[in-house]
């Protein structure tokens, strides 16, 4: 039997036609559906009416929500930083602190942001939105490590600027200038949208302008149990007897800082030395640094080239290379950084029956 094959229009009622908030004229109705009371099969039958929450949203949107259409220049333009009326906050403060400029609020500047400016999420008040760096002091960082051959430490202490956080800017910058290279697509205009919506560190060539705070004390896990160590009060306790006491190898905060230089700086100031003897005295020490660095390098590689054995084949742009290794290099538990395949772990056993995960000992 041939298979059955629908027509395209179906005749149904008027009453099952699909309904509309809206009038339609005649000139849009179809002449099918006006001779022949004709409709074609639609995939939802729903009806759309206009809520309340609809009118809300669009009456909104076309009064107090009309500034986040064009919003203002160097401003965040968070939610929180404007009334139900859509006026700017900090700028009926600024304006309601100095009388002459309320007069002419409409063409005054749009004022900095203030702390409670920075919250963009209306429901969650304890969240802070922090400065980003802006694209000049990208670039600032860029050439001084890149161009002008500065260490990573040395910008991170001009600039103000974590140490990861240059490295990370230094490597994502390398990026992009290879792809302009290769002539790819950069997404720049929604990167200027974003930059204009977040809070910026901007570059000053004169005073730079601190983001972040670079010399936080990284938490080491020896340091992460409490320890009651008697001592007499006649003994001078120091920072390398509280190293100590936590591991024999443990260094002391003042060595463990991301930027041990600066207590020197700082200690020279209190010792009343001249400015431009302390410049000169750091320079001394960061070429000092910066020369063992290069021999430490050096005799890394002098060490790698001795001990690495190289077999070229005559054709082909690929070589061999072998070197020595030692099964006791592993070490006792098999994790030693010098062992083969360290670089794939050993998954721990927290899971495995029987385990004890608990500490059983307190070291001494």
């Amino acid at each position: 039997m041939p298979p059955r094959i629908r027509k395209a229009s179906l005749s149904c009622p008027l009453s099952h036609l699909p309904l509309s908030t809206r009038p339609q004229p005649s000139s849009l109705i179809p002449k099918y559906l006006s001779q022949h009371g004709a409709c074609s099969r639609d995939f939802s039958t729903s009806l759309q009416r206009s809520t309340g929450l609809r009118r809300d949203m669009f009456r909104w949107l076309n009064g107090p929500g009309a500034v986040f259409r064009d919003p203002a220049e160097g401003s965040t333009n968070y939610l929180s930083a404007y009334d139900r009326e859509g006026n700017l906050n900090r700028r009926k403060r600024s304006a309601r602190s100095d009388d002459a400029e309320a007069e002419n609020s409409s063409v005054q500047e749009v004022p900095e942001e203030e702390l409670i400016d920075l919250k963009p999420f209306p429901m969650n008040r304890n969240f802070i939105s922090h400065n980003v760096l802006s694209e000049e002091l990208r670039e600032e960082i860029y050439s001084r490590v890149v161009t002008l051959g500065r260490s990573v430490r040395v910008v991170s202490a001009e600039l103000g600027i974590d140490m990861n956080r240059v490295g990370a800017v230094v490597r994502l910058k390398t990026i992009e200038k290879e792809w302009q290279k290769e002539g790819k697509t950069l997404a720049k205009p929604y990167a200027r949208a974003v930059m204009e919506m977040v809070p910026k560190t901007p570059y000053n060539p004169n005073n730079p302008i601190p983001h972040e705070s670079i010399n936080d004390l990284p938490v080491h896990s020896a340091t992460m149990q409490q320890i009651f160590e008697p001592t007499s009060e006649s003994r001078r306790f120091t920072r390398e007897d509280a190293a100590k006491v936590f591991h024999p190898k443990l260094l002391p905060a003042d060595k463990r800082i991301p930027h041990p230089e600066l207590i020197e700086l700082e200690r020279e100031r209190l010792e009343s030395v001249p400015r431009e003897e302390r410049i000169n005295r750091q320079r001394e020490r960061l070429a000092k640094e910066a020369q063992l660095a290069t021999w430490r390098k050096e005799k890394k590689e002098e060490y790698e080239r001795k001990h690495t054995k190289v077999i070229a084949p005559k054709a082909g742009r690929w070589e061999f290379r072998f070197t020595d290794v030692s099964v006791d290099a592993a070490g006792k538990d098999g994790r030693g950084p010098d062992g083969v395949g360290w670089r794939y772990g050993m998954p721990h056993e927290d899971r495995k029956r029987g385990q004890v995960k608990i500490p059983t000992s307190v070291p001494a």
